[in-house]
């Protein structure tokens, strides 16, 4: 049975996302994403799962950091969860009677609309996650009367779902994936995604066009870039990339092997199935035939075979 370490305490939207994912899998709780992923580098976990980027606030910045300046580990599937946060109580527990609301800050940020029409007169704390506050709420004596969560958190810790689905957009989405250590890659579906790190050589005028060129003279279509900072002074930056395809296909792997040329580091983070099942539009002249017939060609020109 697999070991596989997630964002806990237990009743968190990672564990969900964790339990469609590997549905058999041992859950190993981490208290963080550093943690998790430190499992996985240790030995301890055999995989993790772990928050990529939410389609309201972005990249997930300490899984993006991680990637970037952790020891190496290569994503091999990901996952499209739906959030959907609960307002969670004890039992017996009405909507005029709280007054005291325990969320991680995302959640606030996501229920804000709600909070303001139907408790505005609650005092909203803050809470490391929103697993972490319905446990606490879930205590006897605690200072909170409700928590915002997943309904799983409920399950855990005993406490009742008011009202669900409470988030001022029903189509928010996470992006979750698991990562194991470095191995062998799955092998490419046709409808797959590849994520990147890639350091600057240097700074200065045109960089980031230079590598968004190696993409764009192939063929490659990128749906996410991010940038973050890199420590070592304002301005400096390095960048996370996901593209459409996989590494084994000509027109990706060139690409990358041209930032590889141009740039200071590239850190290759995966190639694995895209969720969504879509696949990539593919130009004229960029599929793999195509690329294979021109160094055939090639090939015959430097042999004076014209």
């Amino acid at each position: 049975m697999s070991r596989i370490a997630y964002l806990g305490p237990e009743g968190t939207f990672t564990e969900e996302a964790l339990r469609l994912l590997e549905p058999g899998a041992e859950r190993l709780p981490s208290a963080t994403v550093t943690a998790a992923l430190n499992a996985v580098r240790s030995g301890e976990a055999d995989a993790a799962v772990v928050p990529l980027e939410n389609s309201l606030e972005g990249g997930i910045t300490t899984t993006l950091d991680e990637f970037a300046w952790g020891e190496p580990l290569l994503i091999t599937a990901e996952l499209l969860l739906p959030v959907r946060f609960s307002l969670l109580v004890r039992p017996d527990t009405g909507l005029a009677h709280i007054k005291r609301v325990y969320t991680h800050p995302a959640a606030i940020t996501q229920c804000r609309g709600f909070l303001n029409r139907e408790l505005a007169d609650a005092v909203v704390v803050s809470a490391p996650s929103t697993a972490a506050a319905a446990q606490e709420v879930s205590l006897p004596g605690s200072p909170y009367d409700a928590a915002i969560a997943a309904r799983i958190a409920g399950e855990h810790y005993g406490l009742v779902e008011l009202l669900d689905d409470i988030g001022d957009r029903s189509d928010t989405v996470t992006r979750f994936v698991r990562v194991t250590r470095p191995g062998p890659l799955p092998e490419p579906t046709g409808s797959d995604r590849t994520t990147l790190v890639v350091f600057l050589a240097d700074d200065h005028p045109g960089a980031l066009l230079e590598m968004l060129t190696e993409f764009s003279v192939r063929g490659v279509n990128l749906s996410r870039i991010e940038s973050r900072p890199t420590g070592q002074g304002i301005g400096r930056y390095f960048f996370h990339f996901d593209l459409e395809g996989h590494v084994a296909d000509a027109r990706v792997g060139e690409a990358i092997a041209g930032l590889h040329r141009i740039c200071g580091e590239v850190r290759f983070l995966g190639s694995y199935p895209r969720a969504d099942g879509m696949a990539p539009s593919i130009k004229r002249g960029m599929a793999d035939p195509d690329f294979a017939g021109a160094q055939e060609w090639l090939t015959r020109i430097r042999a004076g075979r014209v």
